[in-house]
């Protein structure tokens, strides 16, 4: 059965009413489980990165303070949903490590293996999005984890574009992925679109299907990717009916299934995190503004 996850991104505006509120209404909607985002600015960013970008700097309005953990939590229990969590510092993992079911390497940090060891050594289980990613930094990730202990692996596949097009979406490597790793494989969505979400549980097997959510559109994450409560709703019930679409309908979502930066993705591949000390952009993006390489 596919565990249905309820991203809360930034879209909890750093005030606890709207997180439980938020949290409450995807649980009555059918999620199973709900993720938090874990981060500081400073964190993410080079600081030569940070001097020129006040656009970057203004995402500060955007961190879930650490104190919010525990409640969301403990409300996540009291709804029998799990809670998840993408640490992005190696600070986060401990201060997550007491209050989550799983963690999450977001699709940014695949390329950090110090932070997927960091996680995997937690002994909890570990879901990787594979965003950007081609099919050797995803082997090195996956090879990564499981050498640093992690036994319970799950992989999403995504498209990091906000929205995905439909014929980007690349459906076909859930299965592609699943066949090589040998670990449950879902559906990272950015495409918040219905047919694309049920093409990938009914033809591909989505083991997961990850969606942000926003509470009523004043989420700091605002943005067409975003499903609110009511329209989550709706494609849960929808997937317990009858497959009413026609094969045709949902063919472009396919792809070929080879993993690859989709073009509506590309221009952020050089936006990852850097292996050498986690932070955005990859070190010779950061020439551009002053670093050194």
């Amino acid at each position: 059965m596919t565990r249905f996850i309820a991203e809360l991104g930034s879209n909890h505006n750093r005030d606890l009413e709207r997180a439980l509120a938020l949290l409450e209404q995807v649980a009555q909607a059918g999620a199973g489980a709900a993720k938090l985002q874990v981060f500081r600015v400073e964190d993410l960013f080079a600081p030569e990165v940070l001097a020129v970008r006040e656009d970057l700097r203004e995402r500060r309005a955007w961190e879930l303070p650490v104190g919010l953990i525990a409640p969301i939590a403990e409300r996540c229990r009291e709804l029998d949903m799990e809670l998840g969590a993408a640490a992005f510092g190696l600070w986060a993992v401990e201060a997550l490590l007491a209050h989550v079911d799983f963690f999450k390497i977001a699709s940014y940090e695949l390329l950090w293996h110090e932070l997927i060891r960091e996680v995997a050594g937690t002994g909890r289980p570990l879901v990787i999005s594979t965003g950007m990613a081609c099919t050797e930094e995803i082997d090195a990730a996956v090879d990564t984890a499981r050498a640093a202990g992690c036994r319970d692996l799950r992989l999403l596949h995504c498209v990091s574009g906000y929205p995905t097009p439909p014929e980007q979406c690349n459906l076909a490597a859930i299965g592609a992925l699943r066949e090589r790793h040998g670990c449950p494989v879902g559906w990272s969505d950015h495409s918040a679109r219905g047919d694309v979400v049920r093409r990938a549980v009914r033809r591909w097997g989505a083991s997961d299907v990850e969606l942000h959510v926003d509470l009523d559109g004043a989420g700091r994450e605002a943005g067409a990717h975003n499903w609110t409560p009511g329209t989550l709703g709706e494609l849960i019930a929808s997937l317990a009916g009858p497959d009413t679409e026609g094969e045709a309908d949902r063919s472009a979502a396919d792809g070929d299934g080879v993993k690859r930066p989709m073009p509506i993705e590309s221009a952020d591949v050089a936006w990852r995190a850097d292996p050498a000390d986690g932070l955005r952009p990859l070190r010779a993006t950061r020439v551009a503004f002053g670093g050194a390489g």
